[in-house]
């Protein structure tokens, strides 16, 4: 009982829209009605207000820290924390507040991943800074940390548990940027920054 509780508590943790209460804070437009239509920072970035894209990111990233962190110190086994931490992911990606239609979980399996292991949540993070800095797509960076996140553990603790969490974290991450793939590969998708639609 005590397992079941604790998932769905991370569920409902993760399906908090930080984007829209950013956006109702700064007196913003819904953020699923401009830009992608995704409730996420990247998104909120692009009504220009940076500091509501902060908060949003922030938010996003705090609850899948805290949701790991918390089983952790409840001295829950590795196999019921790594549970914990695709409960708060797919809360976030299909929040029960918002219809089942959230945001892309870039943010949140950050801090996910820093909670899990913080080197290893780093090393994914540098790779995100890094892509993003140097393409300047948001959508491109979070594919490639996606994509890099399960190696990178692989490299770190070898084919454990926590890295099969981390490859489902990863293939549900890129699963959710199917269309931004599309757009990067025709030349269509928008980059950081942009108000236009992405």
């Amino acid at each position: 009982m005590q397992i079941a509780i604790a998932l769905v508590a991370a569920y409902l943790l993760g399906s908090v829209p930080f984007a829209m209460i950013s956006s109702k804070l700064f007196g913003l437009a819904d953020p699923r009605t401009y830009g992608s239509g995704n409730p996420g920072a990247t998104n909120v970035l692009r009504s220009g207000n940076k500091k509501a894209a902060l908060v949003t990111l922030i938010g996003d990233a705090l609850k899948g820290w805290a949701a790991v962190f918390i089983a952790q110190r409840m001295g829950f086994s590795d196999n019921v924390i790594g549970l914990v931490a695709l409960a708060v992911f797919l809360g976030h990606l299909y929040p029960i507040f918002l219809k089942f239609k959230g945001g892309k979980g870039v943010a949140t399996a950050a801090g996910v991943l820093i909670a899990l292991d913080p080197m290893l949540g780093l090393a994914v993070a540098g790779t995100w800074l890094f892509m993003a800095y140097a393409f300047r797509y948001s959508s491109l960076a979070a594919v490639v940390a996606a994509a890099m996140a399960p190696v990178i553990s692989v490299l770190m603790h070898g084919g454990n548990g926590q890295t099969v969490v981390v490859g489902i974290l990863g293939m549900a991450l890129i699963g959710k940027h199917w269309q931004n793939i599309q757009r990067l590969m025709a030349g269509q998708e928008s980059k950081i920054g942009s108000k236009k639609k992405a």
